[in-house]
């Protein structure tokens, strides 16, 4: 068994110092729904063992924020910035998955950008949670996690329409339900 994280940077601010896409930055929302989703991911288990982060400014600040919630909980994983994350569409994020065979973590994380993000997601799910499926068909909001699990025990073997949506998560989700 396999099991993938792919979470969407949170929240940045319109435009960068730089005029820069990659350069933008977090806004003060962002900061806030990265700690609420990396508090999450610290009390559900089991844990990314190799997170693979685009290496735009928002995604890695994105993960510093988690990987900081999560580091009591949980042992530090190994930690690659691919330039092909960025901008990548669903194939070329799949093909980052797949290459994941060689260190052969159980669990992966991507740090990434809709829309390929969202349509990753889309495209992996094949079964799984009915709640989560229609939370996550409108979009991938930012900091929105969707977790898939595939029976395989080879990264090589995940394909489209043959993942597990086993949960998503969104600060909106867990706003509505910690006011429940």
């Amino acid at each position: 068994m396999r099991r993938l994280l792919l979470l969407r940077h949170a929240k940045t601010e319109t435009d960068s110092p730089s005029g820069q896409d990659q350069d933008r930055r977090l806004d003060e929302r962002g900061h806030h729904d990265a700690a609420d989703i990396g508090r999450w991911i610290a009390r559900h288990p089991p844990y990314p063992d190799e997170v693979l982060v685009s290496p735009a400014v928002r995604t890695r600040q994105t993960w510093e924020i988690v990987r900081e919630a999560i580091k009591a909980a949980a042992p530090q994983p190994k930690v690659e910035f691919p330039p092909e994350l960025y901008g990548a569409d669903p194939t070329q994020l799949l093909t980052a998955i797949r290459m994941a065979s060689a260190t052969d973590p159980k669990q992966l994380m991507l740090i990434g950008h809709n829309p390929g993000m969202h349509e990753l997601a889309l495209t992996l799910t094949g079964s799984g949670d009915d709640a989560a499926k229609r939370a996550l068909s409108d979009n991938l909001p930012t900091s929105g996690l969707a977790i898939f699990e595939f029976a395989t025990e080879d990264w090589n073997e995940v394909s489209f329409r043959r993942g597990k949506l086993v949960q998503f998560v969104s600060p909106k989700l867990l706003k509505q339900a910690s006011d429940d």
